[in-house]
């Protein structure tokens, strides 16, 4: 009897318009965007590469250790055609220096910018999916048991000998098999579409991250099935529980999650906790400070000039560069002398032992003060976004949203796994540094006796995390999602039970 009743509302869903209309517009949409986010995502690797080839020039350019530029820059995430989530939104370059520990709040954008093009791929394919086919389950569900009830061929039906959790199990297979049609064709023409195209490669974890966001997809599209069943059992009238269903997508899709990310504030003032942790850097850097100025009271050259009165090329300089917005606090040195004449030849010794005591001690300045940037940066933007995600999550959109951000690796912890990367590539340069001998070489502060062969450098590269925790990161919000749809399917159950037909 079971599969009798699957049959019936299977042809009966797969014979109506709107599965036509449905199927048209999921695949139309989906073709046409992939589309424009390739053209994209090509854009966005083309000016990658540009910035990576021109940071690299730039630095075979530096003829000191002290001049050399170090950046680096993030490429593009291929999964974020599925869902861009954070990665076009936060910088993707950033500098790195002896003397400044990177956080996630730091660095800029590269790459120019076409606005038009910008408008069409900031809808990626779970903002379709999102939009589209939770509107379409909604429709499929809203007549599954008003529209029976008010035709009165579900009181025929429950003549035979078949239960009530039947029907609803019938139901529920069915509608999710036409649902999953155009879901799932849309996955495989764009896995194609992805293929075919010159510019990108596929690699085996990318496909088990894109089969976890099929996953998703389908937990996602039978949350709204139930929840438009829910209002179909509760309703006694096709028109109400039509006009019950297009409140609760617009509620749940377009008005709640906005209303979150407008209305949810930090806990606490953050000027405040900025002010303060800008006192404690400030504290820090006044402490070298004066260690600095000890030394070169110390030193056997009269007066307190780091550049112990040399003079050439584009000079000695050194000066602070503050910025409290960002907790931005550094000491900045540029040590570049072109020619060094024969008269100031007996000062190079003192030069040496200057950087030799001072670098260090900057570096460990700037170990200590990223610590507290960390700490309060933290506070003030990313325990916020944390909330933000929590109460984002009461909806199934948000759980579908973050559930598929950490599949393609585009959620804040993916973004972070960069700049933890560039912290530790900050200390294998230091590291570099060190071994090179290069804070009291001649080489960091003039290239009168020979330039920096800066091809024994460590290059920096960039491997996002495995399937493995891209899964364990998004199993919170899948397990959330399909949670709810237990819960929602008990709910109905037992409505379904009492009500009478």
């Amino acid at each position: 009897m079971l599969s009798t009743l699957i049959r019936r509302e299977l042809l009966d869903n797969l014979m109506t318009f709107r599965f036509i209309v449905v199927f048209i517009i999921m695949l139309l949409l989906v073709v046409a965007n992939t589309s424009v986010l390739i053209r994209d995502y090509d854009r966005r690797l083309a000016s990658y590469n540009s910035a990576v080839k021109s940071n690299h020039d730039r630095l075979l350019e530096s003829r000191t250790y002290s001049s050399g530029s170090f950046a680096v820059v993030r490429p593009p995430n291929l999964l974020s055609i599925f869902n861009a989530g954070l990665d076009k939104r936060l910088s993707n370059e950033i500098f790195v220096s002896y003397g400044f520990v990177p956080t996630l709040y730091d660095g800029q954008k590269h790459g120019s910018t076409n606005p038009l093009l910008n408008l069409f791929s900031s809808i990626d394919i779970v903002f379709i999916f999102e939009v589209v086919l939770s509107l379409m389950s909604l429709i499929f569900a809203y007549d599954a048991l008003a529209g029976e009830r008010e035709r009165g061929t579900l009181r025929l039906v429950l003549t035979h000998p078949v239960s009530r959790g039947k029907i609803l199990f019938a139901k529920y297979i069915s509608a999710m098999l036409c649902l999953l049609i155009p879901l799932l064709m849309s996955f495989l023409l764009v896995v194609i579409l992805l293929m075919t195209s010159s510019i990108v490669s596929l690699k085996v974890d990318d496909f088990l991250r894109i089969g976890g966001i099929v996953l998703s997809s389908i937990a996602y599209l039978s949350a709204f099935y139930f929840i438009g069943m829910l209002i179909s059992v509760i309703t006694r009238r096709t028109s109400t529980a039509l006009m019950l269903a297009m409140f609760v997508w617009a509620f749940l899709v377009l008005v709640y999650p906005n209303v979150i990310l407008v209305t949810v504030t930090p806990a606490q003032p953050s000027q405040e906790r900025l002010a303060s942790a800008f006192n404690q850097i400030e504290q820090i850097w006044d402490e070298f400070e004066r260690e600095r100025k000890d030394f070169l009271a110390n030193d056997p050259i009269p007066g307190e000039e780091s550049h112990f009165g040399m003079q050439g090329g584009s000079g000695l300089f050194e000066k602070w560069y503050k910025d409290k917005s960002s907790l931005l606090f550094t000491y900045i040195a540029a040590s570049y002398i072109n020619k060094l004449d024969d008269e100031f030849e007996p000062q190079v010794p003192h030069v040496q032992n200057y950087y030799r005591f001072v670098i260090p001690r900057k570096i460990d300045a700037a170990e200590r003060s990223w610590l507290v940037r960390k700490q309060a940066l933290e506070s003030v933007y990313f325990r916020p976004a944390i909330v933000d995600r929590i109460f984002l999550r009461l909806s199934p959109v948000g759980m579908y949203d973050a559930a598929t951000q950490a599949w393609a690796g585009t959620d804040l912890i993916g973004l972070r796994d960069f700049y933890e990367a560039t912290r530790k590539y900050q200390r294998t340069v230091i590291d570099y540094f060190y071994d090179k001998n290069a804070f009291e070489d001649r080489k960091w502060f003039s290239p009168d006796k020979g330039s920096v062969d800066w091809n024994s450098l460590p290059q920096f590269s960039f491997q996002r995390s495995v399937v493995d925790i891209n899964a364990k990161r998004a199993l919170p919000d899948l397990l959330l999602l399909l949670m709810m749809n237990l819960i929602l399917f008990f709910i109905i159950f037992l409505v379904f039970q009492r009500s009478e037909v």
